[in-house]
């Protein structure tokens, strides 16, 4: 049986689906905005960060929120923290790609404890309890099996804040166009890590991420039997902005190819 948290993550995540399709179906009153290079905002993105947060507050009025959208001042302690992000993939909604995500993540102790991502226009429900497993629309998830490099399919995005990075991160591609039977860029992190979990894609890996990307999506991989880390094959990805993650032998050959390539001052957050 579900806990009380996921159940609410569900309802707050089916509120914010309603809000999405309204303005999927209503385009004229997106107002797509800027909030930095590259970064878009919409109505939608705003209307259902708030529609996630009054669902949460509903049942759990003390616990404090880290959302994208609110950029809530609130830092990640002990205490019960849900991580959100409204609409993980933004800018292919607001060119009407369909692929974009809700991710909710529950973290206490500094640990994530519970996480769902809602891939809205497949309506794929990704969950996970810490202890628990994953789960896909109710069926167990797992990272795939795979270990040889040359029969992996690897799912990455590309910086779009600080391009002082872009010309070692396309050689970095490169070597992986070489190395695996491919490389996908889908556009939202949170749904790359839940291709992860599931097995779909065999190890991802990325640069410049917030913690509302993966802070869901990282416990999925997890429950699901993969491996998550920064580029130092350490535990700074949170909040690190660097993440690689997949089964443990595609996790592996991914920091081996990003240490032999990557500058070093890149390698990790200062």
């Amino acid at each position: 049986m579900e806990s009380k948290t996921l159940q609410t993550a569900r309802k707050a995540a089916e509120k914010a689906k309603e809000v999405i399709t309204y303005y999927d179906r209503n385009r004229n009153r997106l107002e797509v905005g800027l909030k930095g290079k590259n970064d878009l905002i919409t109505r939608a993105d705003e209307a259902a960060e708030k529609e996630i947060i009054r669902a949460i507050h509903e049942v759990f009025p003390d616990d404090d929120i880290l959302a994208e959208e609110s950029a809530s001042e609130t830092k990640l302690t002990d205490r019960r923290t849900w991580i959100i992000d409204p609409i993980d993939g933004t800018t292919n909604f607001a060119h009407g790609l369909p692929i974009y995500c809700v991710s909710i993540a529950m973290w206490e102790n500094r640990q994530p404890q519970t996480a769902l991502v809602l891939e809205v226009n497949r309506d794929e429900w990704f969950t996970a309890e810490a202890g628990k497993g994953a789960w896909l629309n109710g069926e167990k998830m797992s990272v795939s099996n795979i270990r040889e490099p040359e029969n992996s399919l690897l799912a990455t995005g590309f910086p779009y804040r600080d391009l002082g990075l872009v010309d070692a991160y396309l050689q970095l591609f490169k070597k992986f166009m070489h190395d695996t039977r491919g490389v996908r860029r889908p556009g939202s992190a949170a749904f790359d890590l839940c291709l992860v979990a599931a097995g779909r894609c065999d190890g991802f890996f990325e640069y410049g991420l917030s913690a509302w990307d993966v802070a869901a999506g990282s416990l999925l991989i997890r429950e699901a039997g993969g491996v998550v880390t920064d580029w130092t094959d350490g535990d700074d990805w949170l909040f690190g902005q660097r993440i690689v993650t997949g089964n443990t032998h595609i996790h592996q050959f991914q920091l081996q190819r990003i240490r032999e390539t990557i500058p070093e001052q890149y390698l990790k957050w200062p």
